[in-house]
């Protein structure tokens, strides 16, 4: 598994390199790809024209091509997008800084590029996770799911992870990638593992399904 995070990208960016990313010669292409952008594209326009704004028609047509190529890595590589979270507008405009210029971050902007990707989907079969309406099915969304009116807290963090774990579990993909149909490698019990309460046997975790208090699905 790769995680590739780069840091205040949009799309625009993100097809200048799409060919070096995900090579369509490689021997081993990967299973499954989760793809974010939206949040920074969704931004405001700057009057220089610089910065991460990408027009709504241009995101679509980016993420379109961004599909086609990651589609046509393999007969087995799977999708799933992810559209843009909404923000905490308060905190947003709060949190200003002298490093930067006045960034423009609305929910409404959020919701339009965020249906606009849902649809993208829908016309491409691709799965996607619509992280705009699912925050906001959290009461106090606003102050629980983010750091700074933006960025992921670790509550937010996990709605991101149940929305993708149930698309992974309702996927008719063959073969699945949730991750309780996938076989554990070297299951079998061991005197290696911690010892259990009665102090004779020990305890295998190669099938528990969560850790400490997270029970994930």
């Amino acid at each position: 598994m790769f995680l590739l995070g780069y840091y205040g990208w949009n799309s625009r960016r993100a097809l200048e390199v799409l060919d070096r990313v995900f090579p369509k010669d490689e021997s081993n292409q990967p299973s499954l790809i989760i793809t974010y952008f939206g949040g920074n594209d969704s931004m405001g326009p700057h009057p220089s024209d610089l910065g991460p704004h990408v027009p709504l028609s241009e995101y679509i047509d980016n993420m379109r091509k961004i599909a086609v190529h990651l589609k046509s890595l393999s007969d087995s590589t799977r999708l799933i997008f992810l559209t843009c979270p909404p923000v905490d507008e308060e905190r947003v405009n709060k949190n200003t800084s002298e490093y930067f210029s006045h960034l423009v971050r609305t929910n409404e902007l959020c919701q339009t590029y965020s249906e606009a990707c849902i649809k993208l989907c829908q016309e491409l079969d691709i799965e996607v996770v619509d992280l705009f309406t699912a925050f906001q099915r959290r009461d106090n969304w606003e102050t629980d799911c983010f750091t700074d009116g933006v960025h992921l807290s670790a509550e937010g963090s996990k709605i991101v992870v149940e929305e993708i774990l149930k698309v992974l579990k309702e996927a008719e993909w063959n073969p699945s990638l949730h991750w309780k149909s996938m076989l554990t490698e070297f299951s079998d019990d061991s005197p290696y593992d911690l010892v259990a309460a009665d102090g004779e046997t020990t305890l295998n975790p190669s099938e528990w399904t969560f850790h400490r208090a997270i029970q994930w699905d």
